[in-house]
């Protein structure tokens, strides 16, 4: 079908999957006591563009987790990283360095609004003490109400954890076929879209917020392993 072809019948099949599991989500309204599946894929939306053909909203982000061996990252567990807290010392924030999503939102508003100033430690280690924590944490409010304001869905796909799991398989195939990378521009972002200010260059010119992957070339056989786990998917 070529590219085109292909990133209509993944958009299909997502259009699909969100009937079937009474979505979209948003992070605001999500909790640890709905019956998330252990692992899967999730789908990031924009929360503000939809495709140029139609009015379905346009891929923004696709991530796994537990991809290492013997990892035991649960699916929600990931995504209660990107969402941040709550509440606590840092209510409403987060933590990006153990989110990379969080970092890459965070680091394009600050080339945004020109706030290297405000968080000259943003993205700088693997953590960090209450003192650093407690300057950054406006900033991470408002990376908060960017990721918990984008609509998604997620696909369970509870295979052994490791970089050749069909976890890993359809995240990486996904990805590639949605980059527009060195290729011709299919769904272009919008003008506005915060990626645009990412001082990563892949983000700017794969129109999504992942940084891996985008530079390859999909293999459209991942089709019939997605539509197999794609049947699999419940509700939470």
């Amino acid at each position: 079908m070529g590219r085109q072809g292909d990133i209509d019948h993944l958009y299909s099949l997502l259009e699909q999957l969100e009937d079937q599991i009474n979505g979209p989500y948003r992070l605001s309204n999500c909790n640890g006591r709905m019956n998330w599946p252990d692992r899967g894929i999730y789908i990031f939306f924009a929360s503000d563009e939809s495709r140029t053909a139609t009015d379905y909203r346009r891929i923004t982000r696709i991530g796994t987790h537990a991809v290492s061996i013997d990892s035991g990252t649960s699916l929600w567990n990931r995504l209660i990283a990107h969402r941040g807290t709550f509440s606590g010392m840092y209510a409403d924030g987060g933590n990006h360095r153990g989110s990379v999503f969080r970092l890459r939102v965070g680091e394009a508003m600050i080339e945004r609004n020109g706030l290297h100033d405000d968080y000259p430690n943003w993205a700088q280690g693997s953590s960090a003490g209450s003192e650093i924590r407690n300057q950054e944490l406006e900033h991470e409010r408002r990376v908060s109400q960017y990721i918990r304001d984008l609509p998604f869905l997620w696909v369970e796909v509870d295979d052994d954890p490791g970089p050749d799991s069909d976890r890993a398989h359809l995240e990486r195939n996904m990805i590639a076929l949605l980059s527009n990378y060195d290729k011709t521009p299919i769904d272009p972002r919008d003008p506005s879209w915060l990626g645009k200010h990412s001082p990563n260059e892949t983000i700017r010119r794969s129109g999504l917020w992942n940084v891996d992957c985008v530079t390859a070339d999909h293999d459209p056989s991942f089709f019939d392993l997605l539509e197999t786990y794609l049947n699999k998917t419940s509700p939470v």
